[in-house]
């Protein structure tokens, strides 16, 4: 079983930062890529960062210049900072770990964190 739990939101002020970051816990033995997504009551996810293992980045157009992503491989994690915060970030930020294989071999799979609010307000 592979669990992943993100922490860190809440609410900020606007032009405030906060760091958020995830843990992939279980069994794992190779992920191809982690990434942080976002989705608003009543609207789709949507890509926020994406580091790829090994190097390569991938932000949306809103997170260049204030959104910063990274990993700790050997600790399966992956931390996203948010600066300069707008309300109109505020939604659910949601960990994802892209091709997740637990042991060698294996077909890998995408798995999906709970989500965490985050909440940018005066």
């Amino acid at each position: 079983q592979v669990e992943l739990v993100e922490s860190g939101g809440g609410l900020v002020t606007p032009g405030g930062s906060l760091t958020l970051s995830c843990v992939a816990s279980g069994t794992i033995f190779s992920i191809e890529g982690m990434a942080w997504y976002r989705q608003v009551s009543g609207g789709e996810r949507e890509l926020v960062a994406y580091l790829r293992t090994g190097g390569g980045t991938k932000y949306a157009g809103f997170a260049k210049g204030r959104f910063s992503i990274s990993r700790d491989y050997d600790k399966h994690t992956v931390t996203l900072q948010m600066n300069n915060l707008k309300p109109e970030d505020t939604a659910v930020y949601i960990c994802n770990a892209d091709g997740l294989s637990r042991i060698a071999g294996q077909i890998p799979s995408d798995y999906w964190g709970q989500g965490i609010q985050v909440t940018v307000s005066s």
